[in-house]
């Protein structure tokens, strides 16, 4: 149960987005989830930041297990001196930062949920952890949630020109109104003007937009000024008639289209949306199974390795075993590394997993997965779920202890063993301990870090974002026998921001757009 957030009562509202010195707003909000609100909020940033505005992307609340740093977490009372505070939010506003050209900020998401069970999260506010809390307490008590979210929005709008606020979800769920703190009850708090997204890809564009202005309050209503369709494959002239029926009972003017944006797929996904559908890379060559746990963490951590030509990289459904054809098996990130585990022995790919290394295969476990990788994982304080241990799979001789205290930090430090630089973050609740240990993965100048099996075979560090080096990447890929490439990952996704700018320039009036911020 989270503690009372005594530094954040739920006072007025401090003041609206009004007057000189104030950035100009937007808010984006969506039918449904998946829409692609962050894809167009990421677009949009990279195209008016090339026109030379200062932007900044903003989500009051984001429900993610992928993850990113920010280094300007606020001091505490009892927070150690001289010692640099990092926090986390959501990958998705980090990706959006980048596409802004500046760093990315705990005031871009500033609540941001981690999920643990079916019906709990842990919280995460202005990059600090709360704790863990059921729905239905959350439900109670996100509304004291409002002034900090408003604090950070108008932090961003002091520094900036033009801030691109995104929604959660649908923001025309009405039951959800009166606690809502993402939507339209943000958008009233903050005086902001309100554009629709819809997916036509998925289906049901007409009965969303219709059904989402019959579920709105005339307030609510009047905010909308028009809505976007995104993802749209085919004949424009087929689907018009649909939106002079849309237009005609909502009055909302259809704002533009967006035609399928095909190097989506080259930015990193916001959560597990993602992965509910068979994914495979379509490289060639090296052979890697990702089982799909059910509070996977952090699974970007994988997407250069899904871009590399020499590589096929599968993640397995439950219902699926793990291929006898597999070369490295990958065990990803975990919210909740007890109830995974017991996930991955009910699927039986815990049996899969020890013939594997039996057959000589590799086995590679980060942060979650390297503690899976061990003899036990023990949660005495109920941490990640309910109190208690559980059995790991052995294939490294450590033992994992999780505790209420976490801490994050940055590795940009070479590996004396490889002479390679290895670069990433680690977000630590605990202790790893035992003879494993003796034989570290990497070797620092002030550290060591992870562990190797006495055969080599079996490896497992803590870091995040490992393979995003090129360098480190080169070097493991090469130890595995697999080709290696030229892939440089950053300018990847450099490019396909800017691709992405382009398509919004090509198909969206980004004038009249810009016009209807305020």
């Amino acid at each position: 149960m989270i503690p009372p957030l005594a530094p954040f009562p739920d006072t007025p509202w401090p003041r609206r987005l009004t007057g000189a010195g104030h950035a100009k707003c937007l808010m984006l909000q969506g039918t449904a989830s998946d829409v692609g609100k962050s894809m167009l909020v990421a677009g949009l940033c990279r195209a008016y930041t090339r026109r030379g505005l200062r932007v900044r992307p903003f989500k009051a609340q984001n429900m993610s297990n992928n993850a990113a740093l920010a280094l300007d977490v606020e001091p505490l009372p009892g927070d150690p001196a001289g010692v640099p505070l990092q926090g986390e939010i959501g990958r998705a506003q980090a990706l959006q930062a980048r596409a802004c050209k500046v760093a990315p900020s705990i005031h871009m998401n500033p609540v941001l949920l981690k999920p643990q069970t079916e019906v709990g999260s842990q919280v995460v506010l202005r990059g600090r952890v709360l704790g863990a809390c059921p729905a239905r307490e959350y439900h109670k008590m996100r509304r004291t949630l409002m002034t900090p979210i408003l604090e950070s929005l108008y932090h961003l709008s002091d520094e900036a020109d033009l801030v691109l606020v995104e929604g959660a979800g649908s923001g025309a769920e009405a039951y959800l109104r009166a606690s809502d703190i993402t939507n339209m009850r943000l958008a009233e708090a903050a005086d902001l003007p309100v554009i629709l997204v819809s997916d036509i890809d998925r289906g049901g564009t007409t009965a969303a937009l219709i059904g989402s202005h019959a579920l709105l309050d005339d307030a609510d209503r009047a905010r909308v000024r028009g809505y976007l369709i995104n993802k749209f494959r085919g004949d424009w002239s087929i689907f018009q008639p649909a939106c002079d029926t849309i237009t005609e009972r909502t009055g909302w003017p259809l704002l533009g289209w967006l035609r399928w944006f095909p190097d989506a797929t080259r930015l990193p996904a916001e959560d597990t949306l993602a992965l509910e559908r068979p994914t495979e890379s379509g490289g060639s060559g090296l052979v890697i199974s990702v089982p799909r746990l059910p509070r996977v963490a952090n699974f970007d951590d994988l997407d250069p390795l899904s871009a590399e030509p020499s590589v096929r990289l599968r993640w397995i459904q439950p219902g699926m075993p793990i291929p006898a054809d597999t070369d490295v098996i990958i065990l990803p990130g975990s919210q909740s590394t007890r109830a995974d585990l017991e996930a991955l022995r009910q699927e039986g790919w815990d049996i899969d997993i020890l013939a594997h290394v039996r057959r000589g295969g590799r086995v590679v476990g980060l942060s979650g997965g390297f503690h899976m990788l061990g003899t036990v994982v023990r949660d005495p304080h109920g941490v990640e779920g309910p109190a208690g241990e559980t059995r790991g799979l052995g294939l490294l001789d450590i033992e994992t202890l999780i505790t209420p205290d976490r801490t994050l930090t940055e590795c940009d430090s070479p590996d004396r063993t490889t002479g390679v630089r290895v670069t990433g973050f680690e977000t630590r609740s605990g202790q790893v301990t035992g003879p494993g240990l003796e034989r570290p993965w990497f070797v620092f100048d002030d550290r060591t870090e992870g562990a190797v099996s006495a055969t080599g075979r079996v490896q497992g560090s803590g870091l995040h974002r490992l393979f995003c080096s090129d360098v480190f990447r080169t070097h493991w890929l090469a130890d595995t026998g697999a080709a290696v490439s030229s892939l440089d990952y950053e300018a990847r996704i450099e490019e396909a921001l800017d691709r992405l700018a382009d398509h919004m320039e090509a198909d969206l009036d980004l004038d009249a757009l810009l016009a209807l911020a305020r």
